[in-house]
């Protein structure tokens, strides 16, 4: 893999509820110094653009609406990271709120089914299996922890290149063309959080 020979141009959409002063730091210490805007023009002349969320899917997505991202987003053709509830609203829909979301990637995200020693939300430590080979997954060994915290997942599917076990098999990272995903959080997943990002930002 070609790394960048000039440091990418990176922005991480503004859409509230998402505390993203933890991934301006871990993308700091990448050499990165991303902005975080909710402006069309600067998302749209990013590099890289990365889509956080914590909270409920409508909420996140009535943001995106009113800042009119909801269009802008899925027509991006530049490199985009979809973090924890920014995964899943990349995706077509959520089963929480019966909710719409971007449809950039095919699929809906279904409510985690609790289960004696696994309750929801999922929250914690767990193991990333690769699913055949990915420039996102560079340098992550098999079995390598990530931080998770989420109560809707997606099923593995075409686009899953590394599952994790929660009870079954469940979608940890994603890439379908341009958009990329990962259900944990990488800013908070140590070494193997760093690498994914700076994976990503080789893209």
């Amino acid at each position: 893999m070609t790394a960048h020979t000039t440091t990418p141009r990176a922005v991480i959409v503004d859409n509230g509820g998402a505390n993203v002063a933890s991934l301006v730091h871990a993308l700091a210490r990448l050499g990165c110094d991303a902005q975080i805007t909710r402006d069309v023009g600067e998302i749209r002349a990013a590099s890289h653009v990365f889509l956080p969320g914590v909270g409920a899917a409508g909420d996140a997505m009535q943001r995106l609406h009113a800042s009119r991202l909801d269009a802008v987003i899925p027509a991006l053709t530049q490199p985009v990271l979809g973090i924890c509830l920014g995964m899943q609203l990349l995706y077509e829909s959520s089963e929480e709120d019966a909710t719409s979301c971007l449809g950039a990637i095919p699929g809906t995200a279904r409510r985690l089914r609790a289960q004696p020693g696994r309750p929801v939300p999922h929250m914690g430590w767990n193991r990333l299996q690769p699913v055949g080979e990915s420039e996102l997954l560079d340098g992550i060994a098999r079995g390598a922890h990530a931080y998770f915290v989420h109560s809707y997942a997606l099923a593995v599917g075409r686009e899953t290149v590394a599952s994790t076990e929660y009870g079954a098999a469940l979608s940890a990272v994603v890439r379908h063309r341009n958009f990329c995903a990962a259900q944990f959080h990488p800013e908070r997943s140590a070494a193997t959080g760093a690498r994914l990002l700076r994976n990503f930002l080789s893209l």
